[in-house]
């Protein structure tokens, strides 16, 4: 099933999407007797978790003329994601991937992935049709689609590369060292990162890629983006807003403008620096936090709230994914979402969300 989405598109998400298979009790690869089929990709994760709240997304992708194809393509549409610019490859199979249960960031942890020579890895300038890429408000994009081959890196420059009037550009720095190749690949993301509107990056991952320590390095080191988002873990975020002309543009009009706290950083070349601590959270599965902190801080800025209110809605869509199985978490409701960043600090302080505390059946899989 391909479905489309009739008028303007807020946020086009290109990437790679692979059939992914979760495993149903833990342990190493070895000894998991069987697996439930799922979806999962960085940039997918971001156009459905958005679609699921209400906005207009597209996403842009190449899956192989196969069944996990179709699959792919007909899950991600099922959640109102527009799918009409996915190309279909008759030569190149679609992506597939085993993982264990453990947290991505222990030994125990184990990812096997079967996307070399994938679909998506043909993606390129002459590909990927630029029309339907650059419909959107927001274009979102990650540094897992420049690892993939030297076609799939010089698309993303193409996309990365900041132009008047064109969309508004987030890049997920997303450092997979696995998928790497070339020994080029700090410099390539530190690249790609400059050259976008929006910022999202982990100040570990900073570290490992880039030898860069803290958040104030980080920006420092990220001088050109609007806004730098550096994500912290369980200690929250920070991010550091500079007030460019575009970004007030993306909300209604009628809210503090996007990024900024009312009567402050009123000087078009001063950050404003804004610090939010992550809830405490009963974590199910320590997957999809990433891709879903992202979406929840597109929502914001799509929706013109300041920088405090989109850092904490990151937090609540993350605190979404982290308390399933899978990768993928309904958002809350925008009005739960809403009262709970309205709390005062102290207030904020005490929140731990565990399994559940959206009020729905969050677990998301696939038949």
């Amino acid at each position: 099933m391909t479905a489309s989405v009739h008028g303007p598109v807020d946020v086009v998400c290109l990437g790679e999407s692979m059939v992914t298979f979760l495993p149903t009790q833990a342990g190493r690869l070895a000894d998991v007797p069987s697996f439930v089929r799922g979806i999962g990709g960085a940039e997918s994760n971001v156009a459905c978790a958005l679609a699921a709240a209400g906005h207009r997304t597209r996403w842009v992708g190449r899956v192989g003329a196969d069944g996990f194809g179709d699959h792919l393509v007909s899950a991600i549409a099922a959640y109102g994601v527009d799918t009409s610019a996915v190309a279909r490859d008759r030569e190149r199979p679609t992506g597939v991937y085993f993982r264990t249960a453990t947290d991505r960031a222990t030994d125990a942890h184990e990812v096997v992935y079967y996307r070399a020579g994938s679909a998506a890895s043909a993606m390129s300038p002459h590909t990927v049709p630029s029309g339907a890429v650059r419909s959107g408000r927001v274009l979102h994009l990650s540094g897992i689609t420049a690892a993939l081959s030297p076609d799939c890196l010089a698309l993303m420059r193409d996309l990365a590369a900041r132009r008047d009037g064109g969309p508004l550009v987030s890049f997920d720095v997303n450092h997979r060292p696995g998928l790497w190749r070339d020994p080029s690949a700090a410099d390539v993301l530190l690249e790609l990162a400059r050259g976008a509107d929006i910022v999202f990056v982990g100040e570990d991952e900073a570290e490992e890629a880039w030898g860069v320590r803290g958040a104030d390095a980080i920006r420092a080191a990220l001088p050109q983006p609007s806004v730098v988002v550096v994500k912290r873990g369980a200690a929250g975020a920070v991010s550091f807003t500079r007030r460019p002309e575009r970004l007030p543009a993306l909300g209604t009009g009628t809210e503090p403008a996007a990024g900024m706290e009312p009567g402050v950083g009123t000087d078009p070349g001063t950050d404003v620096v804004t610090t939010v601590p992550a809830p405490r959270v009963t974590v199910t599965a320590p997957v999809g936090a990433g891709d879903a902190f992202a979406a929840g801080f597109l929502s914001a800025t799509l929706r013109g709230l300041t920088a405090r209110q989109r850092l904490r809605h990151g937090h609540l869509w993350a605190a979404a994914a982290l308390t399933v199985p899978g990768d993928l978490a309904p958002p809350p409701a925008a009005g739960h979402a809403d009262r709970l960043v309205a709390l005062d600090d102290e207030a904020w302080g005490r929140l731990h969300l565990g399994p559940g505390w959206t009020g729905e059946d969050q677990e998301v899989r696939t038949p």
